[in-house]
């Protein structure tokens, strides 16, 4: 599968430490590496379909300081889709508000035929990217519905609607920012673990070297926002297990594509 770490802060922080904890995993996921920082006035995104270990740019970008309020980053080890830098994460796309959205994902999705119908249209053949754009398609449908564009509290609403209809019998260890809510959901026992402290929150596939981790609340979708929970889904206990047998045939319609 993949790693996948972020932070929401209340402020600016230097976060060298745990990116190069996190980016030492890659031995393990060797399929591309990602990184995306949001702060006030800049955003930058950084990926490459080299291994993060062998890549002469991020070690560049680890040697000087990187700071940022909010951050994701991802190492990839592929399921579905070629090795190849469209199908590095993070993955990005705009609603019709002009808010950008960015996310990583962390496991496979086997049923879902809501996503169907963008896998001619995506850039890449994740099923990642599918998730991103249907996404993308609800806010939308919504916004117009409304007339309007959707406060924080209704595009948590309906994130927390998409990650429960779409959780049965798929994995889904997801973090997604919308520019202004951190979002954070696992439903794989054991795969997705969070430090709070004074600068905020921190989110690692595996625990960093430094400070006490805890569990991430299960099969529940969390909002962040400057590094506080601000809102709390549903939890809808759709566990997922461990099946490698699902995989044949998820490989098998992909071929065919």
């Amino acid at each position: 599968m993949c790693e996948i770490y972020g932070f929401s802060g209340n402020r600016s922080m230097e976060l060298n430490r745990d990116l190069r904890e996190f980016y030492s995993h890659a031995d393990q996921h060797p399929n591309g590496w990602g990184l995306a920082l949001f702060d006030e006035q800049k955003t930058e995104l950084l990926k490459e379909v080299c291994r993060a270990g062998k890549s002469a740019l991020l070690s560049e970008r680890l040697n000087s300081p990187i700071e940022a309020k909010t951050a994701l980053a991802h190492i990839r080890l592929a399921t579905i889709g070629n090795v190849e830098q469209d199908n590095c994460h993070p993955f990005t796309a705009t609603d019709n508000s002009g808010r950008t959205w960015t996310l990583i994902h962390n496991g496979t999705v086997f049923e879902s035929d809501k996503l169907n119908k963008n896998i001619f249209l995506q850039k890449g053949e994740t099923d990642s990217g599918r998730i991103l754009l249907y996404i993308i398609d609800r806010i939308n449908e919504a916004s117009a519905l409304l007339r309007r564009f959707l406060t924080a509290a209704e595009r948590f609403v309906i994130l927390d609607e998409i990650v429960r209809g779409s959780s049965p019998k798929n994995k889904l260890n997801l973090l997604i920012f919308d520019g202004e809510l951190l979002c954070a959901h696992t439903n794989f026992r054991d795969s997705l673990y969070y430090r709070r402290d004074e600068s905020g929150v921190t989110f690692s596939t595996q625990p960093l070297s430094e400070g006490a981790w805890e569990k991430v609340p299960f099969a529940t979708l969390l909002g962040y926002q400057n590094g506080e929970r601000v809102y709390t889904g549903t939890n809808h206990s759709n566990e997922y297990f461990f099946d490698p047998t699902a995989y044949k045939p998820l490989y098998m319609a992909y071929s065919a594509l």
